[in-house]
């Protein structure tokens, strides 16, 4: 009787992912691929409820900016922005948050000019060979799309790396800016947004010392000590450096590491809050999963730990993530943050001369 009933629920259950993989697009709204073994019934469900938070949202957010015209940093704006911006506001308040758009229009027809500078062959060589590797899995950058956005990814490149030749090009700015273009669907939008992250969001990350890359990893290294000690002994009796588990989330700014929607509800903060919320989100993925990390017993371990973390519906659930790197970490000022760089900078120069 028992194996009717587990044979009954197994075929209604497949009945019903049949259903929801079927109501489901094979290709996100952002042009990522489905993988397959993607959990359709879970995120149907989870959607039902994400889309009724978009809609409100959306309705708040129309009225807002119609009553406003020109959009300015307040606290209701900064409330508004953590709890999501609706995708077709993005590119208006990511470049408004972050000074792109000031940028922008004291720079009328720079961006074109550094298209047609004179082109340094080696950093051409090297974005080139980058564009085929930059999201196999999206059917926006593929050469048979109807709209494929390779020849725009090679453009912001090239332009910044002329714009900014002390960072040049480095492997994780094509996702950067691909997730811009995804969203923008505009090159000099996303040039000015490419600009306002590496040249002043996240200056050093992206230079050849990566001095500031290497500086935060060392930072967050300091806050889980003061604020999950347990871990951080996990790491120290490892002997695990942080560089090694945290390195890509703060690289690719989370790209690849967590689901897309969550990805841009962080930078949707990031642009407005700066680069402290990449903090936020770190300290919450490894307080929330304290206990598995500490379980861990080899470097192997922490490794597949740091992997395991990043994944589920802990990190599916957009909103309610969202909601928790606000709360879980504590406070997080920006004050701690420069004191803790100004020490960890230090201690980075002095190993590495």
């Amino acid at each position: 009787m028992g194996s009717a009933i587990k044979s009954t629920k197994e075929t209604h259950s497949s009945v019903n992912q049949s259903t929801a993989k079927d109501r489901a697009d094979r290709v996100d709204p952002y042009g990522f691929e489905r993988s397959d073994d993607f959990d359709y019934e879970s995120y149907e469900e989870l959607m039902s409820e994400y889309l009724v938070i978009l809609t409100r949202r959306s309705i708040k957010w129309s009225r807002m900016l119609k009553d406003k015209g020109k959009v300015q940093k307040n606290v209701k704006l900064k409330r508004y922005v953590r709890k999501g911006i609706p995708n077709e506001h993005r590119a208006l308040i990511w470049m408004a948050a972050s000074g792109a758009q000031e940028q922008l229009e004291k720079n009328p027809g720079y961006y074109q000019s550094m298209l047609v500078a004179h082109h340094d062959s080696k950093l051409v060589e090297t974005i080139r060979t980058d564009l085929n590797r930059t999201f196999p899995d999206n059917v926006l950058f593929r050469k048979t799309s109807d709209q494929c956005l390779q020849k725009d990814l090679y453009n912001v490149l090239l332009a910044y790396g002329h714009h900014n030749p002390s960072v040049g090009y480095c492997q994780g700015m094509n996702f950067v800016a691909g997730y811009l273009l995804i969203i923008t669907k505009d090159e000099e939008k996303s040039f000015w947004l490419m600009d306002a992250l590496i040249g002043r969001i996240l200056p050093d990350y992206y230079s050849p010392a990566m001095m500031g890359l290497k500086t935060d990893q060392e930072v967050l290294g300091e806050l889980v000590k003061l604020k999950i000690p347990q871990v951080w002994q996990v790491m120290v009796e490892q002997n695990v450096m942080w560089t090694l588990v945290v390195s890509r989330w703060f690289i690719c700014l989370y790209i690849d590491i967590l689901p897309v929607e969550t990805v841009l509800r962080i930078w949707d903060c990031l642009f407005y809050e700066g680069s402290k919320i990449l903090f936020r989100v770190a300290l919450t993925l490894i307080h929330h999963n304290q206990a598995v990390i500490e379980q861990a017993r080899s470097l192997p371990d922490v490794c597949q730990a740091f992997k395991q973390i990043t994944q589920g519906p802990f990190v599916e659930d957009c909103h309610a993530f969202m909601q928790k790197i606000f709360t879980e970490p504590g406070s997080l000022s920006m004050a701690t943050l420069t004191k803790l760089r100004a020490t960890c900078r230090g201690r980075v120069a002095a190993e590495e001369s």
